[in-house]
Parts: C-alpha cells; sequence; structure tokens
C-alpha cells in the first residue's frame, strides 16, 4: 500500500476521505505503536463525523501491537498534548485542523509532547504502515478519561490566573473543538465571557474553522462592536491556533502577539531564550533584546521549534502564522494559553489593546502572499538571481535583506504548487513595491 500523499508533510493532516480512513488508520496506528514502543498511547479526536471512525481504526491497530490505549474522546489538540506531557506516553491526535469538514488527518507526538516531524519518525512509520505489521499475541487494553478538569487547573497555574481581572472577551469558536474548554477556563476567571459558535460541530456550519481568513472574522468583529468587547478571540478547529483583534475589531499579526508574550515571559525570567520562526517581525527579536532575553531564529514548523525549545531550554515560541509554544506545557502549542497570558498582560497593563500593541508594531508587513507557480525551485532560484548583490540565507526557503531595511522570505508549500512570500519594510508603500518585485520574478514577467 502506497500511503506517501498522506506522508508527504511533517503532520499527516488535510486529508480526503478517500486518502484516510479507518482502516488506513489502523495500519498507521499499528506503526505508531511499534515506533513508540511505549505501554501506552493517548488517542483525542475532533467532532467531524469521520473522526470517531478513524480514532476507532487508531486505537485497533495501537491494540493490535499489544500497546494500551487512554481514549480521551473530543478534546482540543493541545489537551492531547497536555495529556502526553502530564502522563508521560505518546498522543494521537485526529484533526484536519482549519481545513474543510471533509478532511481529516492525524497528528502524532512521542512521549512528553515530543514531536514526530519528517526526520523524527514519520518515514519509519510510514514503512511500516505500508508493509503492515503483524498483530501481537496479545491485544493492548482500553481505557477513557477525562482530561478537562485537569487541563484548566494546569493553564490557569501557568498564567497565574488569579490576577486576570475583569475584562470581556468576545470568543469565536468556529464551531471547533474550543468549546470544550474554553468556557471551563472561563469558569476559573474573573472575566466575562461573550461566547460565539462554542458548540462543537463538524460540518462547521456558520463559517470555516480558519481565522487566517479575514472573511471567517466578521461575525467576531461584529460581536466585539455589540458587547464593547476588551478582547477578541477567535480558534481553529482544533484550537492549537488563537488569532486576536482589539478593542477597535483590528486584528493583531502574530508577531505582534509573539512580542508580547515573549516580553511577558521575560518579566518573571530574567534572561531566558525565546525562539520565534523566521518569518516572524523583526519586531519580535528587537523586543527580546531590549527585555533582556535571546531571540533564537528557526525554520517555520511546530516540529523544528519544539526541537530547538528543548534543545536551548526556551520559555517560549512563536510563529507569525498564530502558533505559540509554551515551555511548561510540555514545549507544545496552545491557543487557549495564548488567549490567557494576553488577557494577563492587559490586566497588569490597564491600557486598552488598541493602545497596548502600538510598540510592538514599527514595521509594515504584508502577511502571507500565496503564488501559484508550477517549478518552485526554478522560481526561487530567477528570485535570488534577481536579488544576487543582497544578504541572503537559505535557512528555510530564501530570505533576502534589502539595504533599506525592507527583507523577504519566499518559500516553497509543502503541499501544494505554492510559493509563500512573507514581506517587511519600514513603509506600506515599500512592502507593496516589494511584494510587486517579487511576484513578478516568480511569474517570469521580468
Amino acid at each position: 500500500m502506497d500511503l506517501s500523499p498522506i506522508f508527504k508533510a511533517y503532520d499527516v493532516r488535510g486529508l480526503a476521505p478517500e486518502q484516510l480512513d479507518a482502516a488506513v488508520a489502523e495500519r498507521i496506528g499499528a506503526a505508531f505503536a511499534r515506533f513508540c514502543d511505549d505501554d501506552e498511547i493517548a488517542v483525542g479526536w475532533d467532532c467531524r463525523a469521520t473522526s470517531p471512525k478513524i480514532a476507532d481504526g487508531l486505537v485497533a491497530g495501537i491494540t493490535s501491537q499489544g500497546t494500551n490505549v487512554v481514549r480521551l474522546g473530543h478534546v482540543t489538540t493541545d489537551m492531547t498534548y497536555f495529556a502526553s506531557g502530564l502522563w508521560s506516553m505518546p498522543g494521537v491526535m485526529v484533526t484536519a485542523s482549519h481545513n474543510p469538514p471533509e478532511y481529516n488527518g492525524l497528528k502524532f507526538c512521542r512521549t512528553g509532547a515530543a514531536p514526530v516531524g519528517e526526520e523524527s519518525g514519520l518515514a519509519v512509520i510510514q514503512a511500516d504502515a505500508e508493509a503492515g505489521l503483524p498483530s501481537a499475541r496479545v491485544s493492548g487494553s482500553l481505557r477513557d478519561d477525562d482530561i478537562t478538569e485537569a487541563y484548566v487547573r494546569h493553564v490557569l497555574d501557568i498564567v497565574g490566573a488569579e490576577s486576570i481581572g475583569p475584562l470581556r472577551v468576545a470568543v469565536d469558536g468556529g464551531n471547533g473543538m474550543a468549546g470544550v474548554a474554553v468556557p471551563a477556563v472561563f469558569a476559573g476567571l474573573a472575566a466575562r465571557l461573550d461566547g460565539l459558535y462554542l458548540e462543537p460541530d463538524g460540518s462547521f456550519p456558520n463559517h470555516p474553522a480558519d481565522p487566517l481568513r479575514p472573511e471567517n472574522l466578521i461575525d467576531l468583529l461584529t460581536l466585539v462592536a455589540e458587547t464593547g468587547a476588551d478582547l477578541g478571540v477567535a480558534f481553529d478547529g482544533d484550537a492549537d491556533r488563537a488569532f486576536f483583534v482589539d478593542e477597535h475589531g483590528v486584528p493583531l499579526p502574530g508577531s505582534t502577539t509573539t512580542a508580547i508574550i515573549a516580553e511577558w515571559f521575560l518579566r518573571r525570567e530574567a534572561g531566558a531564550k525565546i525562539v520565534h520562526n523566521l518569518i516572524c517581525s523583526r519586531a519580535v527579536p528587537e523586543t527580546v533584546r531590549a527585555a533582556g532575553g535571546t531571540p533564537i531564529r528557526t525554520r517555520v514548523g511546530h516540529s523544528f521549534i519544539k526541537q530547538v525549545m528543548k534543545e536551548t531550554g526556551a520559555v517560549f515560541g512563536g510563529e507569525h502564522s498564530g502558533h505559540y509554544y509554551f515551555r511548561d506545557h510540555y514545549r507544545a502549542d496552545s491557543g487557549i494559553l495564548a488567549m490567557l497570558v494576553l488577557m494577563r498582560v492587559m490586566s497588569d497593563d490597564g491600557r486598552p489593546l488598541s493602545e497596548l500593541r502600538t510598540r510592538y508594531e514599527p514595521y509594515a508587513q504584508s502577511g502571507e502572499v500565496n503564488i501559484a507557480v508550477a517549478d518552485q525551485t526554478a522560481a526561487i532560484e530567477r528570485v535570488a538571481a534577481s536579488f544576487r548583490d543582497a544578504a541572503s540565507d537559505r535557512a528555510d526557503g530564501l530570505t533576502i535583506e534589502l539595504p533599506d531595511g525592507a527583507w523577504f522570505n519566499l518559500r516553497p508549500s509543502n503541499t501544494e504548487p505554492l510559493l509563500r512570500l512573507n514581506v517587511e519594510a519600514p513603509a506600506p508603500d515599500r512592502v507593496e513595491d516589494v511584494v510587486a518585485d517579487v511576484r513578478a520574478i516568480v511569474e517570469g514577467v521580468r
């Protein structure tokens, strides 16, 4: 069986039903159990219609190898990571995150929520899943456990929730898994929750659970305006990512949130290390240095960031895409923890978020611009040749530093015939110029 379409990215996710079903999940579950060689594995799943059957297939495969399973039920991805860390066992989450309802996928972690990436296990799992594994003489056992109460205590303790004031917070759960955790978290806060679409529904009837797209924030912006909320929060389908808007409904770039949270941790732990990926704003490392910390630049992607955090002992890591990683959360990403830290910062500071944010945003940014291209490598090399006199690096795609303070990163998509372009410059018109120049080179116009 050829499973290469499933394993072509560093996460197994965003797969159509004909690619990932219960039978395929059973083969993968057996291979994952063999790879981990642990006594027990935690399995959680999201609210998509196919998730319970895929979870059943995983469980069947895992137990076929004599490995026991703890079924977590409907949980957020970061709750699965928490279970993996708390109980010192590997974990699997059945979810397609922000993708359409007919899709599904798998997110793996080893004991302690350690990542399983392209270079740290997926190739081995793929080979065994394709070959098929014989069953052990004795099957593993099953037990069900509800992690919610322990998870809520955990995240509230990390931020010192007793110091979060009576903020009014509008939350759009997108009918995803945030709805299983957000109300329980707010029950332990002085803050008021104005919830929207917190009922998990895998058909995502109100809008796609992808808050990276501005059209999916419209209902949240309306709720913020109607309630006079201090903060607006939108979660993706499995709630490992969170996106924020201020009291005027203006979204915070992921780099702004990363800088704010990094500075909060540095006030608690002087001289700490902070990880950021290479498409984050320059404001992130500048903020970290100004606060006495050490910024560490890394490739884009959770498996890279988590590994670097482990190697360096970093207290926090952030990505421009809305993923935020916490050492005290087993170096895993958590949208809910990011929300709580931002609420703590707002409570401590006392100013509206629209004022608080300004000093973290000295530059103009393009956001991620996707450019369709048939030959990714050739297009990147054309761009490199066009900017041969500028400083550059190839840590992840191509990063070019321009003499006037502008810079850009051009990276190939892992799963689509696209190049992803991020540009930052001192002024918006310069950002537009650089985007236009790079796009023209990629598309062969110049």
